[in-house]
Order: structure tokens, then C-alpha cells, then sequence
């Protein structure tokens, strides 16, 4: 983490307040010190203002006349994205595993060493930090509610939409390029919306799904009798967009000779239903979309350079998600809010592991492909959060390394169980439930093995730091 861990530290002992001190701002922590739990709380609720002003409290609540338990609510009450580590000489069991389902993050049993508290601090302060991201996703989201459905916080996008809106007015053909899935059709919706034709009827269609007869009648209609079994005569999507805006998406799916007939439509305002020899009078704006180099596509005589310079006069490129890394946190939210809701599915957040995946990959199939693999997450979710585990194969490694990292060999028995539950831990998002759920393990079990392998590496780092 490049800002320090802000910290605070509640203990009544003096002493034991300033060694813990110590040890903290050597690890290069910010620490506040409080005496005791009720000092603790009082510098907290006079901070309210402020939901993310730590991100751990340490606690040693010995010598404390207050409820340990009262002391974790009120701390999860005014300080919500904070993780609670207690320190304590003697606990049962049974305490501890009750504080962690309250939401304490770590008990730590004196006496406690400088390595031990470092590496629970360093592990508390991640979780932290990817709780007050998402909390900030959420604001963020809140802000952007009913000015787009387009979810972006890249510079580049917010520009385009700026651009968009202050065209949206003008009654102008537009086109709009880019790939698949970046999301096309949602900025046609707001170029409409943003118009003085939003009262009227936007009508999309998909030029790519007909064929050329077919698409003949679906835009211009037919007139009765025009074909056999044409009982009355019906109106096309040119005469439906009447007064609104009529989207054409994937336009040079469009055969040369459906381009003319456009062409004509655009440029003379007027069209002929299939079969009908009078024209008639339509008032629409042309939207069109492409996913392929659409000048290209002219230079090369597959897409008619008039008809180009007609739908161009204005034009919106839609870079692909991959340019656009930062907005996945923010769209993985505003997903994952939409469908737990669609879906009536209690999950309101993902765990850091399962973030780091999706924001590590490369989304060839773009937006599209993000909001199918966080619909699939929720539908599997077991919890109230999307783990590691819940995210396609092809974007997750199942299983850890059976070979050491360092010397390439093979690694024992007790390495590698000690390797699989620190790696089931972090694909359960450190929810300490739901990895004994996982490992077929009770609480106390995984607390005790956990407590070892921590010593285990406390111990061998503390050897490496004398040897050095």
C-alpha cells in the first residue's frame, strides 16, 4: 500500500500503548493513540464525519471495564470499512470465534511480536482499503444515478458523454464505432434522450439480423397484398421512428443495394412501402453503429461512400473496456447491485481476491462479457459477498502450486496443506466461516491451524531478519 495504514490504538495500560506505538511507526503506520475503549469511542464519534478515518483499530480490552462485544458494535457503527484486531493474554475459543462472526477481523494472544503484529496490521489494513474502494463504487454510482446509463470514471468517456449531450440537440445524423459490447446502443439511448425528439418513439434494429428482403420490409413496410399471405398492409421501423430516432445498428451488415434505398430515405425524407407505389412523409434522425472499420469497409467498396458522408456528420468512437481499466471496479458494483436486486440474491459486495481477477483481465468481449460473468457470480454466490470461487474457470487458476517458488522442488505434506488453507482462506475473502465450510473444518480447528502456520512464519522471518 503506498499511504500509510492508519491506525488506531486503544489500550489502558500506558506502557503497553507506547510500545505498541513503537512497533507501529517503525512498520511505517500513522497511529492514534486512545486510553481505553471509551476514549477510543469518544475520538471516533467526534470524527462521525468521517467513515473511513482508520483502517484498523487495535484493542486491548484486559484492562477495560467495557464490553468487548459493545465495543466491536459501536466501532463497526462509526467506523463501517475499519477492521477491529483485540489483542488479549487469555480468551477461550468460543469468545474468539463469536467476536470474528461480529466482524472482528483477528485476535492476537500475548505476547505478541513485532512481526505478528505488523503482518495481522498489513493483512486488516487490505481489507480495509478494498472496503472503503467499494463503499466509494457505491457512492459513486449514487452520484452518477439518472445522469447516465453509461457508468464510467474515465476522463476520456466522461468527455464523450459531455460531447454527446451537447450534441444530443442538434438534429444531426450520427455514427457511433467501436467493438462489441462497449456499449453502442446505451449511448444512441442517450443521444435520443438528451434530444427534443426524447418524447418520441426510439426504434432500434439490428441490420445484421435480416436478410436483404427481409430488412426491406422491416424498415419501409409493405402494402396490402404486396406479398402472399399479406392480408393488410403494415408500417416498417422508418415510419414507426416517425417524429423520434431510429437506431441502426451494425449498418454495414447492410447489402449494397439496401444502402441505396437508405440512402434515398435520408436524403429525400420520403420512402415507398414494399408493393405501394406512393410515397410517404417520415421526420427521423438516423443513429447508426458499426463494430467494424467502417472506412475501411468504403475504401474497400462494401459500404457505399455516400451514404458514409450522410450518417458521418458527426462520429463517436467507444474505446474498448481493455483502455478503460479503472472503470471495472465501478461497473463490477453497479452489476453486482443490479442483478442481486433482479435476481432477489442477498449479495452486496466481492471480496478483494475475486476484484483483483476481474480487474486483471483483459475483456475481449468488453462491458458485455464483465456484466455476464458478475450475473454468473451472484447467481452462485453462497454468501453475502462474490469469492474467487464464484468466478468462471477460464478467468480463475482452481488450484495452488505443488512445487516451491524459490527452488523448484516438490513440497512436502505439511507444506502443502499449510499452502491450501492460506489459499482457500483468500479465495473465501478471509471469511474464516466459510473456508472451515470449504475445507470441511469446524471454526476452532481452522483458528488453531491458522495460529500455527502464523507463528510458523513469523518465526522463520524473524530467523532471516538475525541472519541478515
Amino acid at each position: 500500500m503506498s499511504d500509510p495504514v492508519r491506525i488506531l490504538v486503544a489500550d489502558r495500560d500506558k506502557v503497553a500503548l507506547q510500545n505498541l506505538e513503537h512497533v507501529l511507526l517503525k512498520g511505517g503506520c500513522h497511529v492514534t493513540k486512545a486510553a481505553g475503549g471509551a476514549a477510543a469511542l469518544k475520538h471516533l464519534d467526534d470524527q462521525a464525519g468521517d467513515p473511513a478515518l482508520f483502517d484498523v483499530i487495535l484493542a486491548d480490552m484486559g484492562l477495560d471495564p467495557m464490553d468487548e462485544s459493545h465495543f466491536l458494535h459501536q466501532c463497526l457503527r462509526l467506523q463501517p470499512t475499519a477492521e477491529l484486531i483485540f489483542i488479549s493474554d487469555k480468551v477461550s475459543v468460543t469468545s474468539v470465534v463469536d467476536a470474528i462472526r461480529q466482524g472482528a477481523f483477528q485476535y492476537l494472544i500475548k505476547p505478541v511480536r513485532p512481526n505478528e503484529l505488523r503482518q495481522a496490521v498489513t493483512l486488516a489494513a487490505e481489507n480495509s482499503r478494498h472496503k472503503q474502494m467499494q463503499q466509494g463504487m457505491r457512492q459513486s454510482l449514487s452520484a452518477q444515478q439518472g445522469s447516465s446509463p453509461l457508468i464510467t470514471c474515465n476522463p476520456g468517456m466522461l468527455r464523450l458523454l459531455e460531447q454527446a449531450r451537447r450534441v444530443a440537440e442538434m438534429d444531426l445524423p450520427i455514427l457511433i464505432t467501436g467493438e462489441t459490447g462497449t456499449g453502442k446502443e446505451i449511448l444512441a439511448r442517450i443521444l435520443h434522450d438528451h434530444s427534443n425528439r426524447s418524447q418520441q418513439p426510439f426504434v432500434a434494429v439490428n441490420c445484421g439480423a435480416f436478410n436483404e428482403e427481409l430488412l426491406a420490409n422491416e424498415l419501409f413496410g409493405h402494402g396490402r397484398e404486396a406479398f402472399t399471405g399479406a392480408m393488410q398492409g403494415r408500417k416498417g421501423l422508418v415510419e414507426t421512428a416517425h417524429g423520434g430516432t431510429l437506431f441502426l445498428d451494425e449498418i454495414t451488415e447492410m447489402s449494397l443495394s439496401m444502402q441505396v434505398k437508405l440512402l434515398r430515405v435520408i436524403q429525400e425524407k420520403e420512402l415507398r412501402r414494399l408493393g405501394v407505389t406512393s410515397t410517404v412523409t417520415v421526420d427521423v434522425r438516423f443513429l447508426a453503429a458499426t463494430n467494424r472499420p467502417i472506412q475501411q469497409e468504403v475504401e474497400e467498396g462494401r459500404f457505399r461512400r455516400d451514404l458514409y458522408y450522410r450518417l458521418n456528420v458527426i462520429d463517436f468512437l467507444l474505446p474498448p473496456l481493455s483502455e478503460r481499466h479503472g472503470d471495472i471496479p465501478l461497473l463490477v458494483q453497479h452489476f453486482l447491485e443490479k442483478h442481486a436486486k433482479l435476481t432477489n440474491r442477498a449479495v452486496s459486495g466481492i471480496s478483494k481476491s475475486a476484484m483483483d481477477v476481474l480487474t486483471q483481465h483483459t475483456y475481449p468481449g468488453n462491458v458485455r462479457e464483465l456484466e455476464n460473468i458478475v450475473q454468473r457470480a451472484v447467481a452462485f454466490a453462497s454468501g453475502s459477498q462474490v469469492m474467487e470461487a464464484d468466478l468462471p474457470d477460464y478467468l480463475v487458476k482452481r488450484s495452488p502450486h505443488f512445487v516451491s517458488d524459490g527452488d523448484n522442488r516438490l513440497l512436502t505434506l505439511e507444506e502443502m496443506e499449510r499452502q491450501y488453507i492460506l489459499w482457500v482462506c483468500k479465495q473465501a475473502g478471509n471469511n474464516q466461516t466459510t473456508a472451515a465450510k470449504i475445507l470441511g473444518l469446524d471454526r476452532v480447528s481452522l483458528w488453531r491451524r491458522l495460529k500455527k502456520i502464523q507463528s510458523t512464519a513469523v518465526e522463520a522471518a524473524e530467523s532471516t531478519e538475525k541472519a541478515s
